[in-house]
């Protein structure tokens, strides 16, 4: 089964940075977009970041702008959610995802469409 793995979750500060990377053990990345999606406790799931296959394509969401930053290295088959100046509010699980070439509207909003999850790792962003 195909499989997506995030890592470099963890608990971190206000204001601090964290890297999460997403890789797949057994298919290639080059044709996905990937998209980067977290979920509060109690809330629903949302878009974070979407890139698409030839990264020619990047989507965030307005309440990352300017804060998160989401690349790829396809010779690596990973892709990568910098995120800088974290809020407590940024806290939940993220996880990523795939579809082929581009994010739709209704891939980023919802992760419905979607072809492939990662089973997520956890942020929290704490004093």
């Amino acid at each position: 089964q195909l499989q997506l793995v995030e890592s470099g979750g963890g608990l971190v500060q206000p204001g601090g940075s964290l890297r999460l990377s997403c890789a797949a053990s057994s298919f290639s990345l080059d044709y996905y977009a990937i998209g980067w999606f977290r979920q509060a406790p109690g809330k629903e799931r949302e878009g974070v970041s979407c890139i698409s296959s030839s990264s020619s394509s990047i989507n965030y969401a307005e309440s990352v702008k300017g804060r998160f930053t989401i690349s790829r290295d396809n010779g690596k088959n990973q892709v990568y959610l910098q995120m800088n100046s974290l809020k407590p509010e940024d806290t939940g699980v993220y996880y990523c995802a795939a579809v082929p070439s581009v994010c739709g509207y209704e891939e980023f909003q919802t992760g419905r469409g979607m072809h492939y999850w990662g089973t997520g790792t956890p942020v929290t962003v704490s004093s």
